[in-house]
């Protein structure tokens, strides 16, 4: 019937997106979110690599903690807020892009600001054609309080560009915006 292939879909991206917080404690929580945005199609960079790791079996192996992640590229990946949990134990990420991310919303930017470890150490923040952001989801990042650049492009749901960008420069006056929204 028509639909029941995009519900279905969408029920395996949940299944990919559901946090194994035992798994988290037995290999850590680089690994561990590492394992989940690649089995959503993201791509992680590890601390001191210049490499992007794409390839879920080619995950590094080595001594508990080795291996530290740098950066997320979610570009066309599945990733949604529930598997959000995994990145409370990262303490490295510099920088985040969300390309064309269709279970990304204002809640999980929300979430990302929160996140503790991420107001520390996220530098740059990239969020494109990601269509269920509002002003609201912007707004919410005025709690990454270290984050040097942020990147906004393609998305129609931001509606008081003005207002949300001036409030966003208050919060975060150090604060790099590149904008390339109509």
């Amino acid at each position: 019937p028509p639909g029941s292939c995009r519900a279905f879909w969408g029920w395996l991206n949940a299944v990919f997106n559901k946090v194994d917080y035992e798994r988290i404690q037995a290999v850590g929580p680089d690994r561990a979110a590492s394992e989940w945005l690649l089995r959503c199609g993201a791509l992680v960079r590890f601390q001191g690599s210049p490499k992007w790791q794409q390839d879920y079996n080619g995950l590094p192996t080595g001594p508990l903690g080795k291996y530290k992640i740098e950066a997320i590229n979610a570009t066309d990946s599945c990733i949604m807020y529930r598997g959000f949990d995994y990145l409370d134990g990262l303490e490295h990420v510099t920088e985040i892009k969300l390309e064309k991310c269709m279970y990304i919303q204002d809640e999980c930017l929300q979430r990302l600001s929160e996140t503790n470890n991420l107001q520390k150490s996220l530098l740059q923040l990239k969020i494109i054609s990601c269509g269920n952001v509002t002003d609201k989801g912007i707004l919410a990042l005025h709690k990454l309080m270290n984050l040097k650049y942020l990147y906004l492009s393609d998305l129609p749901g931001i509606r008081e560009k003005e207002t949300t960008f001036h409030a966003l420069q208050q919060a975060l006056p150090k604060l790099e915006l590149e904008l390339d929204l109509e």
